[in-house]
C-alpha cells in the first residue's frame, strides 16, 4: 500500500551566509550564480522534477531579490520579444511557471527548526519535502524525488544521507544506520557535531529530507539547542528514536553553496556540461592547468 504522495516542499533560504561574506552582505547566497542560473533555481527545478506542485521559500528581509527572480519582468520580456530573442524569452517565462511558488519571511533567525515551523499553515496535515537552500544537488534522478519515493514506500520520515570524512563528521550530524537494501537505510539515532568518541557512523544528513506533519508538534516542544537556535535535527532525533526514519544515500553530486570552494566547484563542473560554454571553457582549463 503506497503512502501519501509528496506534493509540497519547503526551501529554507533565510540564513545569513556568513561563510561567503562579503558577497552575501548584498546578495543572498541562494542567488549566487552557477554559470547563468542562481543556486535556488537549481533547487526549485529539482523539486519540480520530483513531482512537487507547491513550494514555499522562507526568506528574510534582505532577500526580496529571490522573489523577483521568479516573477515576470514585462519591460525585459518586451525587449527580448522585439529583438527576436525567443529562446531567452522562453527560458525566462519557464522560470516564472516552474511551480506554485509562495514566500514567507522568517522574522528572526532562530535556526532551521524555527524556519521550518514557519511553514506549518502552508504544509497543513501532510508530509512534505525540505530542500536546504545551501545545497545544490545535480544528477539524472532528482535527489528530492529519491526521498519522496522512500516516503511513499515506508511511510516514515526520510533523510538524504552521504558518507563524509572522519574530519567532516565532527562538524555534521552522525547517524546510527542499518542497511535495508541498495542505498536505503533504517535510521534510529543521530548526534549533532559528535565528539570523536560519540560518532555513530560516517553517514550524515546532507541537504534534503521528507518529514511527516507531526514534526511541527515536536518542534513546538524542542528547546533551543546549539547556538541558542531551534535545531531541526533535535526534532528529527525524536522521530528517529520513536518511529525510526529512512535514510537514502542519494545519487547526484552535492555542492555546498554556503562555502566558497563549493561555489567554485559547482561553477566549474556545470560549465563543463553547459551547451553554450563547455567547449571554450574546457579548452581554457586545459591551458590553465599547464601553468599550475
Amino acid at each position: 500500500m503506497p503512502h501519501q504522495k509528496i506534493r509540497k516542499a519547503v526551501i529554507p533560504a533565510a540564513g545569513l551566509g556568513t561563510r561567503v561574506l562579503p558577497i552575501s552582505k548584498a546578495i543572498p547566497k541562494e542567488m549566487l550564480p552557477i554559470v547563468d542560473k542562481p543556486a535556488i533555481q537549481y533547487i526549485v527545478e529539482e523539486a519540480v522534477r520530483s513531482g512537487i506542485e507547491d513550494i514555499l521559500i522562507i526568506t528574510n528581509r534582505n532577500k526580496g531579490v529571490i522573489e523577483d527572480h521568479f516573477d515576470h519582468v514585462p519591460e525585459l520580456e518586451a525587449r527580448l520579444a522585439a529583438s527576436g530573442k525567443d529562446d531567452t524569452l522562453q527560458e525566462l517565462n519557464d522560470i516564472t511557471h516552474l511551480a506554485n511558488l509562495y514566500f514567507i519571511r522568517q522574522k528572526e533567525t532562530k535556526g532551521l527548526g524555527h524556519a521550518v515551523n514557519c511553514a506549518r499553515s502552508f504544509v497543513g496535515n501532510e508530509p512534505f519535502a525540505i530542500l536546504y537552500g545551501d545545497d545544490v544537488i545535480i544528477g539524472e534522478d532528482p535527489a528530492c524525488g529519491q526521498l519522496c519515493r522512500a516516503y511513499e514506500e515506508f511511510g516514515l520520515g526520510v533523510v538524504g544521507i552521504k558518507e563524509v570524512t572522519p574530519e567532516q563528521i565532527l562538524r555534521y550530524s552522525s547517524l546510527k544506520v542499518d542497511k535495508l537494501r541498495d542505498n536505503l537505510y533504517k535510521v534510529t539515532d543521530m548526534v549533532e557535531k559528535p565528539s570523536p568518541d560519540k560518532i555513530l557512523s560516517l553517514f550524515s544528513i546532507l541537504g534534503r529530507c521528507v518529514l511527516p506533519p507531526e514534526i511541527f508538534d515536536i518542534l513546538d516542544q524542542t528547546p533551543p539547542g546549539a547556538g541558542g537556535e531551534i535545531q531541526l535535527t533535535d526534532a528529527m532525533l525524536v522521530l528517529a528514536r520513536t518511529k525510526g526514519m529512512t535514510g537514502v544515500d542519494f545519487t547526484g553530486k552535492r555542492y555546498d553553496m554556503g562555502n566558497k570552494l563549493g561555489i567554485l566547484q559547482a561553477t566549474c563542473e556545470v560549465a563543463l556540461q553547459h551547451p553554450e560554454v563547455a567547449d571554450g571553457f574546457r579548452a581554457y582549463l586545459k591551458e590553465l592547468v599547464k601553468t599550475l
